[in-house]
């Protein structure tokens, strides 16, 4: 097949995936703690590409509506992440009231044990008026009104706080609405003291580019906890680091770091598109069929996985947009970042890809968690 933005370089992904260093120790053992599953065709071609990596269950950031379809193909191997319904035109009722009722949703329909407090600098587009702050803050109005009622069904936080340095230095310009990065950590270090349950701060603490700044919130906070998700980024910046800083990074914090990807699937990926539907959404433009949507999948797998099992540095295999938007006269559309080999010993690799989810997420899950 051509060289597509997911496989630059046409490689075969499922012989690959044998290859990989550790494939024997971790195959069918890994638990990806962040992915956003859909569609009933694309889910079939999301867990071939999973089997293949060797994960057994994901942990999917799916609309409720969907949840039953996708549970139909991965059965017992998903569990669902509660979500507002962000396509929802009234983003104050899907942010607000709306989404306590999702909560409810989805802890009594598909017994999700984990909300989603999104809290990306985009909201700061979509709320403008007086009550602004009870939206874009993560210690507002709103997103205390779901930690509280999470907690009092018995669910864990997951965020998604702050979003790359690239971003900030392209897109979120106008610092009168978007502010500075570090300034939206403020509301989560809040919300930490406040709900003493475990957090996932999602892609890297949304910090891979500062990993001092991580370590000091790992430190003041023993109930929160990273996953690896958003793989371009992710690899990106930590390809960024040292292999010396980063394995003394993962070696310190080897018990709060989880395995996750970020795969965003759906049955419009499967599709030709006319000129019409082209820019249907940014996540369905990014394939047009089932072979390119299975290297869509794969691919993520396979950078993370030769990220942290292999040494060495190559190209990786995904085109990274970030590199143009922030040079536009040194890339192109399809360069790609360094992909850099940590080459973390197994005993670090069996906590991140499995041990950690069990004894924190899954243990929460039974009743048992500590924080650590």
């Amino acid at each position: 097949m051509p060289a597509s933005p997911h496989n630059l370089h046409a490689l075969d992904y499922s012989a690959l995936a044998a290859k990989l260093p550790q494939n024997r120790a971790f195959n069918g053992r890994i638990i990806d703690v962040h992915s956003h599953i859909h569609g009933k065709e694309a889910t079939r071609i999301y867990e071939s590409a999973a089997r293949l990596f060797g994960v057994r269950l994901t942990y999917s950031q799916t609309r409720l509506s969907e949840a039953p379809a996708v549970r139909e193909v991965l059965k017992d191997t998903v569990r669902f992440v509660a979500i507002p319904n962000f396509s929802l035109p009234d983003k104050a009722h899907a942010f607000g009231p709306g989404y306590l009722d999702t909560i409810r949703g989805f802890r009594e329909e598909q017994g999700a044990r984990m909300i989603k407090l999104w809290n990306a600098p985009r909201t700061r587009e979509w709320f403008t008026g007086p009550d602004r702050d009870d939206y874009v803050e993560l210690d507002g109005k709103w997103r205390v009104a779901a930690a509280e009622l999470a907690v009092s069904l018995g669910m864990m936080i997951k965020t998604h706080t702050a979003d790359p340095d690239t971003w900030f230095t392209a897109k979120y310009t106008d610092r009168a609405k978007y502010g500075v990065k570090k300034e939206h950590y403020r509301g989560l270090e809040v919300m930490l003291k406040r709900f003493p349950v475990p957090w996932i701060a999602a892609h890297m603490g949304g910090n891979p580019e500062d990993l001092n700044f991580l370590s000091g919130l790992l430190e003041r906070h023993p109930n929160l906890y990273l996953d690896t998700s958003a793989t371009k980024w992710v690899v990106r910046e930590l390809g960024k680091h040292p292999r010396e800083e980063l394995l003394a990074f993962f070696d310190k914090w080897q018990d709060r770091i989880f395995f996750g990807s970020d795969i965003v699937t759906m049955d419009d990926q499967l599709i030709k598109k006319t000129a019409e539907q082209q820019r249907m959404s940014p996540m369905s433009d990014l394939s047009d069929s089932p072979e390119v949507a299975f290297d869509l999948y794969a691919s993520r797998y396979f950078a993370l996985r030769t990220m942290f099992e292999t040494v060495g540095d190559q190209p990786s295999p995904i085109a990274d947009p970030d590199l143009k938007m922030v040079e536009p006269d040194k890339h192109t559309d399809l360069s790609s970042p360094t992909l850099r080999g940590i080459g973390l010993p197994e005993h670090i690799l069996r906590k991140i890809y499995y041990e950690n989810v069990t004894n924190v997420v899954i243990a929460w899950e039974s009743g048992t968690w500590k924080p650590s």
